[in-house]
């Protein structure tokens, strides 16, 4: 029988556990909402792999963590990506996270000759969450940010096509799951923006406003209530 999406993202977490034992390590991108939904259902297959921000202070002790893992090989095209050997796997994508580097607009590469990693400005405001649980077997605890931080980083982005309507859609996926603690620390979050960056926001939003439905990913339509709401929100501490 073929593994569903949400079986081959549980296996991947544990199986990157060493990894995720890494203090400060969080899973980011468009896993998230598939983590937070009820049960950790997974129902939504954004995308076939992993994003795990890894802290630039962390960089050593996640060197010696890959080396334990058993069913992944580093990209020789990209040393940041982990190939799974198991195709009941999902890709491993190791981004780099600095807290003193908070501009959304700055990146870096990190001089780590054995792991470069590509440093995100916007990462370094993630702080971390409530893990999510997943039972036995191999039970873990997922390490992941505040919701509202991720749902800023999402809205800070400058990408286009494909893979800017999925930040967006992503941030949709967040802002469904999100509760009014959630929603307030988000209003905090912009309030303490850059004005180029608020504008970002609000222009990302309402770029989400209009979005179409894309197929696995979460329904901009029924969330333009929520979108609407918040963009308000925003346009009055703006």
């Amino acid at each position: 029988m073929t593994p569903s999406f949400r079986d081959r993202l549980h296996a991947t977490l544990r199986a990157i556990r060493p990894v995720l034992e890494v203090p400060g390590v969080l899973v980011v991108g468009s896993q998230v909402p598939n983590l937070l939904e009820p049960n950790a259902a997974s129902t939504l297959v954004v995308s076939l792999d992993v994003d795990v921000a890894v802290p630039v202070s962390q960089c050593a002790a996640v060197k010696t963590a890959l080396r334990r893992l058993r069913d992944f090989v580093q990209s020789s095209d990209e040393p940041s990506v982990y190939c799974a050997t198991d195709p009941e796997l999902l890709e491993l994508n190791l981004l780099g996270m600095d807290p003193l580097m908070d501009d959304p607009e700055s990146a870096r590469v990190d001089g780590d000759p054995e792991v470069p990693l590509l440093v995100f400005g916007s990462l370094g405001r993630l702080r971390p969450g409530e893990p999510v649980h997943l039972g036995e077997p191999n039970a873990i605890d997922v390490p992941l940010p505040r919701l509202e931080d991720l749902l800023i980083e999402k809205l800070l982005t400058d990408r286009s096509g494909v893979k800017g309507d999925r930040d967006l859609l992503v941030a949709m996926g967040l802002l469904q799951l999100a509760r009014p603690a959630s929603l307030d620390g988000a209003i905090r979050s912009v309030r303490a923006l850059r004005a180029e960056h608020r504008a970002t926001v609000q222009g990302n939003l309402t770029l989400l406003s209009v979005l179409t439905p894309h197929a696995n990913m979460p329904d901009p339509l029924a969330g333009r209530a929520l979108v609407a709401d918040l963009l308000r929100r925003i346009r009055a501490v703006s």
